[in-house]
């Protein structure tokens, strides 16, 4: 059998040799597709249709981006992270004056994230909500301007423009004051950043500036290159935190200034919630640079009699990567009068999208704000495929038109408020690392709800009869993308 087989390949052309490699390589991929991804079937077409129509190509995009690879290196020193860091004992819930007895259905949303999330729901918090840049800007240079001990910061992005400046001014001054300065962006977020002269500067000035997930030509061979690390953290002597959508940038954001302003949402925390912010940001400067800082590690946040319970959600491409689409499930699930949502990047899962329709068709007034210029048109046109199913159901979709709303919130029945880093994509459940919080007061929910509003006042709503009367070029390009969105 051997020899025939060695018979019959010598005789062939080696055009026919690379056909039959090409169809073995992409049989044995499918069947590997069907394994892998068997819980997302969705996922797993539109993998299987790539492969088939695209000989060898197909198969090298699926070995650079097909698998959720954060690489064996950073798996096992993220597991040594979860083992010395994220300890009980040092978590904000390990004080008895943070204990919080909520109601239902927060209680069960609380429920949902900490099982999902591993986040505890802690007390004792006085928050902030920030819907303006400037003031995001302005109160993080005052709160580092009063740093005694350290500043801890991780962004996405941080551009070389007024807001970073200022920012940088803060934390060199605060350096020459005896404060710890440690900086963590984004490899490929803020490149620009990392080849600025700001950046040099900032590191002469003795602010600790490292990168996350780093690319390069080595890293491509062992872990995907575009899972990136999207957080939003700012702790300032272990009391004060930020997290939200803000990346350290004006509104006008001078990289894509076409889709200017950027409008942002982000929450000022001071009490317990911000050691979990803090364990987060230590857990990610370990995986970067192997440095444990156990002094920050101890410190213990003031708990505020006033205060309100927060719950800290962190999301990552080796844990907790269905947290994100749990929770929205959970809100449509349980929410009984309203349920508003934005976002700047809308392709979720399936599950999110009928959850939101099936709480339209009960009741709910459920209310999708997304920007109507998106500085992606692949993930925009994505976006778009989704409205006339959710349209149908009774979702209201308005496109907000005075910039680029990029405020990833969630009010339920103005009891519960979310405040995120997290798009409703895929790659935000899936791919990156995201943090948010959730606000369990009414006061704060519906403080977040007056700012949807102001989103929704200068948006323009989206009718189901003016919908189906687009032309078919456009309707035909937003399909195609839809198509698509599993790889978003």
């Amino acid at each position: 059998m051997t020899s025939t087989l060695a018979s019959y390949w010598s005789s062939t052309e080696p055009l026919v040799h690379l056909f039959l490699v090409d169809f073995l390589l992409r049989g044995a991929l499918v069947v590997w597709v069907l394994i892998r991804k068997s819980k997302t079937p969705q996922t797993a077409l539109t993998w299987i249709v790539l492969i088939i129509a695209l000989p060898f190509v197909g198969l090298v995009v699926y070995l650079l981006i097909g698998e959720t690879r954060l690489g064996k290196w950073r798996r096992r020193r993220h597991a040594h992270a979860l083992e010395t860091i994220d300890r009980p004992e040092v978590r904000a819930s390990a004080d008895p004056k943070t204990h919080v007895e909520l109601e239902t259905p927060s209680k069960q949303i609380a429920s949902v994230a900490e099982q999902v999330s591993d986040a505890p729901t802690v007390g004792g918090n006085r928050l902030k909500l920030l819907g303006d840049s400037k003031e995001f800007v302005d109160l993080l240079v005052e709160d580092i301007n009063g740093a005694r001990n350290h500043v801890h910061m991780l962004y996405f992005i941080y551009l070389d423009d007024h807001s970073g400046r200022r920012v940088a001014d803060a934390l060199l001054a605060a350096v020459e004051r005896g404060v710890h300065c440690r900086l963590l962006v984004d490899g490929v977020g803020s490149k620009a950043f990392l080849k600025s002269k700001l950046h040099h500067r900032m590191k002469a000035g003795g602010v600790r500036i490292a990168a996350c997930l780093p690319v390069n030509p080595v890293r491509m061979l062992f872990a995907r290159i575009d899972l990136r690390n999207h957080r939003k953290i700012g702790v300032i002597d272990g009391q004060i935190g930020y997290t939200g959508s803000n990346n350290l940038a004006d509104a006008a954001f001078a990289v894509k200034p076409k889709y200017a302003p950027w409008v942002d949402c982000t929450v000022r925390i001071d009490g317990p919630a911000t050691k979990e912010l803090q364990v987060l940001f230590l857990e990610d400067w370990y995986m970067e640079t192997d440095e444990f800082l156990e002094e920050e590690l101890c410190f213990r946040p003031t708990v505020h009699d006033d205060g309100l319970p927060v719950q800290v959600i962190a999301t990552g491409p080796n844990f907790y990567t269905e947290a994100t689409t749990q929770l929205i499930q959970a809100c449509s699930q349980i929410a009984r009068r309203e349920l508003v949502l934005t976002t700047p990047y809308f392709v979720p899962d399936q599950a999110t999208i009928t959850n939101l329709q099936v709480a339209a068709r009960r009741g709910v007034a459920v209310t999708l704000v997304v920007p109507r210029n998106n500085d992606s048109w692949l993930v925009g046109s994505a976006s778009r495929s989704n409205y006339e199913s959710l349209l149908k159901a009774g979702v209201r979709v308005m496109e907000f038109r005075k910039g680029l709303l990029h405020a990833k919130t969630i009010t339920v029945d103005k009891d519960i408020a979310f405040v995120m880093s997290a798009n409703l994509d895929r790659r935000s459940y899936e791919l990156n690392f995201e943090c948010g919080g959730i606000i369990y007061d009414t006061d704060f929910a519906s403080e977040l709800r007056f700012l949807q509003q102001h989103y929704m006042d200068n948006s323009d709503p989206i009718s189901l009869e003016t919908w189906l009367k687009r032309p078919l070029a456009a309707r035909v390009r937003d399909s195609a993308a839809g198509l698509m969105s599993p790889l978003l």
